[in-house]
């Protein structure tokens, strides 16, 4: 869409100090533009897992309404373990926030490869909100939608409220997929490494195997036997 110039908003008064209410004023520059060009409803959408050996990848569509602001909200990776935590209690239980999660499988993962599930996960998530959106800021993907305009912003999550809010959802609701995941296969350090292919991880891989959530297109756990050719030879 044609983009338009934008006064700065006015700026509610909070108890936010002066310059971290100016990054966050900051932070809703995309949705600003949008709002002028006439969408309502405008949703940020992240992922989380796209990189791990094993466990689902979650993504998530977030709507904020105007003139809400989160302190400390950012890209869920440069926060800390706490206030993830603490900013995803936030968001879920405000009455003016909406958002949606969708999850795709291991085994859809290996279906479809991690692109083509990644994007399967970020439209279910827009389908799970409770509102339709009219505008779709996308954290580094472009996806199209029900014919629902999009954005696709290079590292989104750093730039705006909405795709960092739902960077967050994403993050923590796959986290404590992957604690829950430890608790079956405790050998493997899931609650640590959440998936990711950390030394620890690799080691117990080697030890053990794969277990039911690995991704069996990944390296390295895919078999060393290739199993189509296996099943054709039996």
């Amino acid at each position: 869409f044609l983009s338009v110039q934008i006064e700065n908003p006015v700026v509610p008064k909070s108890n936010i100090d002066k310059t971290e209410m100016k990054r966050l004023v900051k932070l809703l520059k995309h949705e600003q533009v949008a709002k002028a060009n006439g969408f309502k409803f405008i949703a940020g959408i992240d992922e989380a897992g796209r990189g791990p050996l094993a466990g689902p990848v979650v993504a998530c569509a977030c709507i904020i309404e105007e003139g809400v602001y989160f302190e400390g909200i950012n890209d869920s990776k440069q926060l800390s373990e706490d206030k993830r935590k603490e900013l995803f209690i936030k968001l879920t239980s405000h009455s003016q926030v909406s958002y949606g999660v969708g999850e795709i499988s291991h085994i859809e993962i290996d279906h479809l490869n991690i692109y083509q599930a990644t994007i399967k996960a970020m439209k279910m998530a827009v389908n799970k909100l409770p509102l339709v959106p009219d505008y779709l800021l996308v954290d580094g993907m472009n996806i199209s939608y029900l014919n629902i305009p999009s954005e696709k912003i290079i590292e989104g999550d750093t730039k705006s409220q909405t795709i960092a809010a739902a960077s967050i959802i994403a993050k923590e609701t796959r986290d404590q997929l992957m604690r829950e995941f430890h608790e079956m296969w405790p050998q493997y350090g899931f609650k640590d490494h959440k998936g990711y292919g950390t030394k620890k991880h690799i080691e117990a891989i080697e030890k053990y195997g794969t277990c039911p959530i690995h991704r069996l297109s990944f390296k390295p756990c895919k078999p060393t036997i290739d199993i189509a050719e296996f099943t054709l030879s039996c």
